[in-house]
């Protein structure tokens, strides 16, 4: 080497401090090291000894940095002094804004504790949240999972006790064939990534359904570009093909799920289509062995698919036959569903013939014994290699909920759930619906509500309805309209208390919820009803209180902001009783905490919650002599018991002879156990226990053991969902509550106990024959990485992606405009055109757009010159039909927002300025960031 030759340091120091927290760039939770050099973030990577990511790091994560640098962080709490939208503030102190808040919320909660609506954006602490809401007394309390995926979360539940995502996972290990259905790039995207990268390893086969052929689908071995909403069809034609060619599991079907229950078949019976139940309300079966009538858990009893039983003049037939009547029927053979689906028949029949093919003919067997709820010993365990995962693309339709059964019942008839290959539930599911709680309304002034909000409802006895049978939530939820809403309906708030249908409200109060801009429907009006005033001049929606870490457009629509920190700032607790990290063979759970404290006067919501919790006198928040019982966030995680030796945190508590896992008392010391440990705590399932987990007597114990459940807990899959049913019969005429008459012919279509499909194409849509989707880029995550300086860079500004097939008939080329109407509006967009598309549907990146004024953004940053959303061409409630009654836009069973039926026209424009429509900008308290962001750590 020449002596003159720069001496370069090839591995420099990177920091002089690690401390590992878990992430929060999207709801995959990884585990990460966070690098400081002189008490500042230099660099964040993946922590390899997690376990939900071991080590991998996506650009979000990484990215992380920029997000708790961002200049639209908020930097103390704000008083609005301007109109409502106009961005006006003042800092105040903590002090004046809970003593604002107070004054607020202290009368309402003694005189009418209806009048809050409070309601929170993807927090992951709604057993927190919830917790508060249930003190301060109010029914109305629920998250975004009403506009998110509740379709897929409460299907699953009723169908088998658990759904994709958090819920469960494919068993990558095993699988032979993955099947997606709908899944953008944002959502568990670490996890899908590797585990893709695993089964593509050992040669198994990837089949991706959706219109969109982007992300997980780009690397599938076979996409599906089917038509929007309609993957029930598709789904149930493949269920068809499987029956008539006898490619189920019918030992499966017999032992684990209801496909053998008895059901009333007289139509004239008041019970017609209800479970044959004994006194114990235990299903009824035939005995196979001795021909018997018995309960489907005796011991040794061999449930027959066959067998019927007539008791009082009335046959009882199975499950299984009333399936067989249904998915037989020539209206489910592909050739009668190609055309709609877009898929030919020839194509349908050869994925369902694989599904079988892999599922059984490469069965294979682990050598783990194992005993069943029944006490039947196995030698080993059946494995099944089809797995399948699906998401919001499924869920986000009118027809949703019934649609993401009919993707559970496929698993299901394949035996594929919960055996070695299939798909596999993380603790602490698997939980049928039975048993979580049902939804509570009643109120005392003054006192909490007499328990928890959301839940599982099992008939009209359970609807959130007063006495005069008007919905008692705000949102409507676990109503006749929709009965089944698990998650709340959060798109309807605002709409609602506008309207003051059903009631009016005093103040709203959010979290993290962006509804004045990406996260609504109907965009623009929801402005207008959020700064709209009555007769006397007053607002009416009187007081917003807000929560956000940034400077979002919902910030300007406020009357009081509590500021946030970023997620390096606080304490987290991503809990058992919650959304936990948990895998398949392992429970897990985690926190984030401060490992860098706040430069700005903001404080972590949920302590700015304790706070609030212990000045209202809130049961839980404070002490027999009215003192605050939690100093903060970390206090409660710490100390809260929901239930007796059952708290937020499962790892590191006490015992009678020093720390256990699962149960136990508080630990003043379990959060320093956690950061020791990287964050995390995991307690691993027992060999052997780890499949079959809903009739496995193993895993049945090791979660009594953990404080998953207080007792052993077996049940049986239900494809029959038996309570609807029974709002079927409400609406035939049968029993004391009864619906109202306009919505008893919706109910009796679409409330079927069995999977169906129906059409979404809503009223009003004559002309409009384009469907349009969003979905999520990898790189982003709801609104928050648009204000993000390296995300940016990879997404500043979203084109509107359209078929060739389109871009030729409407003359476009890329780089041209064109104005896409609906029939609720019209914006106009820059288009690219995209060959790997479904030929009838166009689509763009969701919450780029931004408006101006808004996350310390230039006025004239691509965002909001170029980028746009497609939320204005949707509405929250569907065009009139002439009835007067205001029909929402949402799934009529769980009230789920329908975002993807939406359809729209396309026409060539000459090319604006800028992306219509154009919003004046917004004021924003923080400014705007410097014109060239600079920003190093250290030398």
């Amino acid at each position: 080497m020449p002596k003159d030759q720069p001496v370069i340091d090839l591995s420099p120091k990177v920091s002089d401090e690690v401390r590992k927290t878990t992430c929060y760039m999207c709801a995959c939770r990884c585990g990460i090291n966070v690098h400081l050099k002189g008490g500042k973030v230099a660099y964040i990577e993946g922590n390899r000894d997690h376990p939900v990511n071991q080590g991998v790091l996506c650009a979000k994560g990484s990215a992380g940095i920029m997000q708790h640098n961002a200049p639209s962080r908020l930097k103390a709490p704000l008083k609005r002094v301007g109109p409502r939208g106009s961005g006006e503030f003042e800092e105040i102190s903590w002090e004046e804004a809970y003593d604002i808040a107070e004054s607020w919320l202290r009368p309402i909660r003694e005189d009418n504790p209806e009048k809050l609506a409070f309601f929170t954006g993807r927090d992951q602490s709604q057993s927190f949240t919830s917790f508060w809401a249930q003190g301060f007394g109010t029914p109305n309390y629920a998250a975004h999972g009403g506009f998110c995926s509740v379709n897929m979360a409460a299907a699953g539940i009723y169908t088998m006790g658990g759904a994709f995502w958090e819920f469960g996972q494919p068993d990558w290990d095993h699988t032979k064939l993955f099947m997606l259905f709908g899944v953008a790039e944002d959502h568990d995207s670490n996890p899908i990534k590797m585990g893709i990268g695993k089964i593509k390893g050992r040669g198994a086969r990837v089949i991706g359904v959706n219109p969109i052929r982007s992300g997980y689908n780009a690397v599938a071995d076979d996409w599906v570009g089917i038509t929007p909403g309609t993957d029930g069809l598709f789904i149930l034609a493949m269920i068809h093909c499987l029956m008539k060619a006898g490619k189920i599991d019918l030992h499966y079907l017999a032992q684990y799920t209801d496909a053998p229950v008895l059901l009333n078949s007289d139509p004239k019976s008041p019970e017609y289509g209800l479970y044959m139940r004994d006194e114990n309300g235990k299903q009824l079966v035939i005995d196979r062995t001795t021909g018997k009538l018995t309960a489907f858990d005796q011991p040794g009893v061999k449930p027959d698919l066959s067998g019927t039983h007539r008791a009082k003049g009335i046959t009882h037939r199975p499950v299984f036959h009333q399936m067989a009547d249904m998915y037989l029927s020539d209206d489910y053979a592909p050739e009668a569903v190609a055309d709609r689906c877009g898929i030919p028949a020839n194509r349908i029949r050869a994925i369902a013939a694989e599904l079988a093919r892999v599922a059984f003919d490469e069965a294979f067997e682990l050598d783990h014994a194992w005993t069943d709820f029944r006490g039947e010993k196995h030698d080993t365990m059946i494995g099944r290699p089809v797995s399948f995962h699906a998401m919001r693309g499924i869920s986000a339709h009118a027809n949703g909920f019934q649609t993401c059964r009919a993707l559970h019942t496929l698993q299901i008839l394949l035996g594929t759930v919960e055996v070695p290959g299939g798909f596999r539930f993380k603790p602490p599911y698997p939980k049928p619906a039975t048993a979580h709680p049902k939804p509570h309304i009643g109120m005392t002034p003054g006192g909490p509500l007499n328990g928890p909000h959301l839940g599982f409802v099992h008939g009209p006895e359970d609807l959130a309805l007063k006495e005069d049978g008007t919905p008692a939530r705000i949102d409507k939820a676990f109503t006749w309209d929709n009965p089944m809403s698990a998650h709340g309906l959060m798109h309807m708030v605002i709409s609602n208390a506008h309207a003051g249908d059903p009631y009016k409200i005093d103040t709203l109060f959010m979290y993290m919820a962006n509804m004045s801009w990406n996260s609504s429907m109907n965009t623009g009006g929801v402005m207008e009803m959020l700064t709209d005033k009555d007769e006397n001049g007053d607002y009416v929606i009187p007081h917003i209180i807000y929560s956000d870490a940034y400077s979002s457009e919902m910030v300007a629509y406020s009357d009081l902001i509590l500021p946030d920190t970023t997620y390096l700032e606080r304490h987290d607790c991503i809990s058992l009783l919650d959304r936990p990290i948990c895998e398949a063979d392992a429970a897990a759970d985690a926190i984030r905490w401060p490992v860098v404290e706040p430069d700005r006067n903001v404080k972590g919501f949920q302590s700015a919650l304790c706070d609030l919790g212990a000045r209202l006198g809130l049961p839980g928040f404070v002490n027999d002599d009215g003192s605050q019982k939690y100093a903060d966030y970390a206090d409660y995680i710490v100390n809260h018991e929901r239930r007796p030796g059952i708290g937020p945190l499962a790892g590191w508590r006490m015992g009678e002879t020093g720390l256990q896992d699962g149960r136990g008392a508080p630990n003043e010391g379990q959060l320093d156990q956690y950061i020791k440990n990287g964050g995390f705590f995991v307690s691993h399932i027992p060999d052997g226990a780890n499949y079959y987990k809903p009739w496995n007597k193993a895993y049945q114990g090791w979660a009594v053991e953990m404080g998953i459940y207080d007792s052993p807990q077996p049940y049986l899959f239900t494809m029959y969902v038996e309570p609807m049913r029974k709002f079927q019969l409400a609406a035939e005429g049968h029993g004391d509550r009864q619906p109202p008459d306009h919505l008893r012919e919706r109910i009796k279509a679409t409330m079927s106990p069995l999977p169906i499909w129906y059409e979404t194409d809503q009223q009003g849509n004559d002309g409009f024959t384009v469907n349009a989707l969003t979905q999520r880029p990898m790189a982003m995550y709801h609104s928050w990485g648009s204000q993000n300086a390296w995300l940016r860079q990879l997404h500043g500004r979203n084109p509107l992606y359209v078929p060739t097939k389109l871009m030729r008939e409407n003359g476009l080329s890329d780089g041209d405009w064109a104005r896409v109407s609906s029939p609720h509006g019209e914006i106009t967009v820059p288009v690219m055109e995209m060959a790997a598309l479904n030929d009838n549907t166009v689509w763009t990146w969701n919450a780029i757009g931004k408006r101006k004024g808004a996350w310390a953004l230039d006025e004239d940053a691509p965002e909001a010159t170029k980028g746009f959303l497609l939320n204005h061409l949707i509405h929250e409630l569907l065009p009139p039909k002439g009835d007067g009654l205001r029909w929402a836009n949402s799934d009529p069973i769980t009230g789920q927002a329908a975002w993807f039926d939406l359809k729209v026209r396309l026409e060539k424009v000459a090319a604006p300025k800028e992306s219509r429509p154009e919003y004046p900008p917004i004021k924003s308290p923080v400014g705007k960031g410097p014109e060239n962001l600079t920003w190093k750590v250290g030398k």
